[in-house]
């Protein structure tokens, strides 16, 4: 019988202390599926503000970004830092990351399992996305496609990352110029295997009144026109850099072939 997987696996739920009924709703839902878990208190951007903002390039996130900082988005990239360097003591090989808004879909851990079981494959794999836009299907893993993307992939709420990636993306990404998502998007900079896992056996679901964003996008401060040319310029030209990044590596072309696990029951071909 093949070992589980799971087993060993470090899972780590990033939640603010202050937001108690997010880690009340996770913490159902993770002993609801069974998945033994760390919980990690997140770097509240709002109480940290002056430090915070001591670490970040503000001239050129507004550059970089199109818009002015939103402090909790800078709180959420150094929990996910604060995180990776966790997960780097541990020993293992893997991690779960989860942020405090995702729903599980009923196939969530045959996911993780055969994801797992297909590791070789991926560097930093999604397991949910606000955008996936422009996907290249690099081969099936069971039921799923495991896809690059050509346009942006967005969002952290659910994913797996290897040692290697993690150790790779701090010392790359302790000064902020950018969004999380954004920063760790530029795999063409930092060589690594940004995946994602579609269909996607999670999602996020913040209820409408995001602790970045706030309620509707309230929060979001975007500059007039001539302000985001910058960014225009920046995203258009991201583009052609994951593009050339994928053609280099021979991924550009959708692939059809398994990636070892045959089917959700974890059964790995010979």
């Amino acid at each position: 019988m093949t070992p589980d997987p799971l087993i060993g696996l470090p899972v780590y739920l990033i939640n603010l202390p202050r937001a108690v009924a997010r880690r009340t709703s996770m913490e159902q839902r993770l002993e609801k599926l069974g998945l033994a878990y760390e919980l990690f208190p997140g770097v509240d951007g709002k109480a940290e503000e002056q430090r915070l903002l001591a670490n970040t390039d503000v001239a050129a996130f507004r550059r970089n970004m199109g818009r002015e900082i939103l402090i909790g988005g800078i709180g959420c990239y150094h929990s996910h830092l604060a995180v990776w360097e966790r997960f780097l003591t541990s020993g293992q090989p893997i991690a779960l990351v989860l942020e405090d808004d995702v729903v599980f879909h009923d196939d969530f851990l045959p996911a993780v399992r055969l994801a797992l079981q297909a590791q070789e494959h991926w560097d930093f794999l999604k397991l949910n996305c606000i955008r996936a836009k422009l996907p290249v299907q690099q081969g099936r893993i069971g039921p799923y496609r495991l896809n690059a993307y050509i346009g942006p992939a967005t969002g952290t709420g659910a994913y797996l990352i290897n040692r290697a990636t993690a150790f790779k993306l701090l010392p790359a990404m302790r000064r902020v110029t950018r969004a999380t998502d954004h920063e760790i998007n530029r795999f063409f900079i930092h060589d690594f295997r940004l995946r994602g896992l579609e269909p996607f056996p999670s999602h996020p679901d913040d209820g409408g009144e995001s602790l970045i964003t706030g309620k509707g996008f309230a929060e979001v401060r975007k500059f007039p026109l001539h302000r985001r040319l910058p960014h225009y310029r920046l995203k258009a030209g991201n583009y052609l850099r994951r593009l050339w990044w994928l053609a280099k590596r021979g991924e550009i072309v959708p692939r059809r072939s398994r990636l070892r696990p045959d089917d959700t029951t974890g059964k790995v071909e010979a």
